[in-house]
């Protein structure tokens, strides 16, 4: 028995919401170990739509304990927004299925105005505006306010002080009013009494859950094209988005990792700017976004679209050492003649088979594409492989030699139960 991480494998919006739930039926606990609500999951649940940006997936099933992690920036309005907003869908979060790790780093509404500020001024990275930078630029400063100081209002004032020191020079140097200490406290008083029955010492209770054979499955936001470290900086998000980050980001150790299960579409999208080599700003694009409702979650922004990048899916394969792919989308290839895949690049003359870490490079880089058959039959729907066209079959085997990784799941619909399962995870 294996506990699995579950991460993108792209630049996010990969289908991670209904894979995790797919899988969240095989499992105890879901963790969330990174990120803030700029990440966003649709869930499709017999036939009722489920949007989700900060709370794991699992906690449209009750039964399931879902749990977000110390990696994770929390805002507290936008959590309660979304109880609240589940609430009205007939599901219940209480403590019973929801625990927060008390260590969190909370993210408040000064973060989101400097964010803002970040987005509209001359050099634009393509955030969602939600202040998950800043928040993670005062943890890693040392002057955030987490979870656990709530309980504490009496010694939270120093601490306020402490991030204002740091926030209200950066104010005066924008030409902003200064923020005053009771303004944040304000802030904070009003949530504290509706998340802090959430708090946990998560670290300890998924360590117990994990020596009680509980399955573990870790949900990842974003994906690896997005980490801080080895995405395409700087257009990136402000956490690590790879695999190793489900231990850090929960306080369980690497050893706890059994599988990884990396997510990605039979095709290539993307949100926001930044390098995509890949990228069709053409009638192929537009078709790809029309047929598969290429719209931000959290945001609502059209993602940009274009054709497989194997070099890219190869080398988070290596970055997140991914044991198996779970292939989404593969429906909405249904149709074209040719499709391409990019299975090399080309820069300054020579041919490579990796992505460069410099972003000038990066934007220079040229697809080398192959091209191979499409199909007219459908796989819309297909729950078994011998659904599968005799051309899908080989494009997803193309896929798997080029990715050097097998294929262990494909999805050919937002429904979860078109999937189909060559490996399960749990048993690996």
């Amino acid at each position: 028995m294996a506990n699995v991480v579950v991460v993108g494998s792209q630049w996010g919006d990969e289908g991670k919401g209904k894979i995790v739930d797919w899988l969240s039926e095989q499992a105890d606990i879901v963790v969330r170990f990174q990120g803030g609500h700029n990440a966003g999951h649709t869930l499709v649940i017999d036939g009722k739509t489920y949007k989700l940006s900060l709370l794991p997936s699992g906690v449209a099933r009750s039964s399931k304990l879902s749990v977000i992690g110390n990696g994770v920036v929390l805002d507290p309005r936008a959590l309660c927004e979304e109880i609240d907003r589940l609430k009205g869908q007939g599901v219940a979060v209480t403590p019973d299925n929801l625990r927060i790790a008390e260590n969190v780093s909370l993210i408040l509404s000064l973060h989101g105005e400097l964010d803002t500020i970040r987005e509209n001024a001359t050099t634009r990275i393509g955030t969602t505006k939600r202040g998950i930078g800043p928040a993670y630029e005062d943890k890693v400063g040392r002057r955030a306010i987490r979870l656990m100081d709530l309980a504490d209002l009496p010694a939270l004032r120093p601490k306020i002080e402490r991030l204002l020191a740091h926030h209200n020079a950066l104010r005066r140097g924008l030409g902003l009013d200064e923020i005053a200490v009771q303004a944040i406290y304000d802030e904070l008083a009003q949530y504290a009494p509706r998340i802090l029955p959430y708090m946990d010492s998560v670290w300890s209770l998924l360590d117990d859950r994990r020596r009680e054979g509980k399955r573990i499955l870790f949900e990842g936001a974003q994906g690896a094209l997005l980490d801080v470290d080895h995405g395409t900086y700087p257009f990136v998000t402000s956490s690590n988005t790879v695999a190793a980050q489900a231990a850090t980001g929960s306080g369980l150790g690497p050893s706890a990792i059994g599988y990884v299960l990396g997510i990605c579409k039979a095709y290539t999208t993307r949100v926001g700017d930044g390098p995509f080599p890949t990228e069709q700003d053409n009638d192929i694009g537009r078709e790809l976004g029309r047929r598969g409702h290429e719209f931000g979650t959290v945001t609502g922004r059209p993602r940009r679209c274009g054709w497989f990048d194997a070099v890219l899916v190869r080398q988070t394969v290596r970055t997140s050492g991914i044991n198996g792919l779970a292939l989404t989308k593969l429906d909405i290839l249904d149709g074209f003649d040719d499709i391409k895949v990019c299975v090399r690049y080309r820069l300054d003359g020579r041919e490579i088979d990796y992505l460069p870490a410099s972003e000038h490079a990066q934007k220079r880089v040229e697809p080398v594409y192959e091209t191979i058959t499409g199909w007219k039959d459908k796989t819309a729907g297909a729950r078994s492989w011998a659904e599968l066209p005799a051309q899908a079959i080989k494009y997803v085997k193309r896929i798997e030699e080029l990715v050097e990784c097998p294929v262990a799941l494909l999805s050919t619909s937002p429904e979860r139960e078109d999937t189909i399962l060559m490996q399960n995870p749990f048993e690996t």
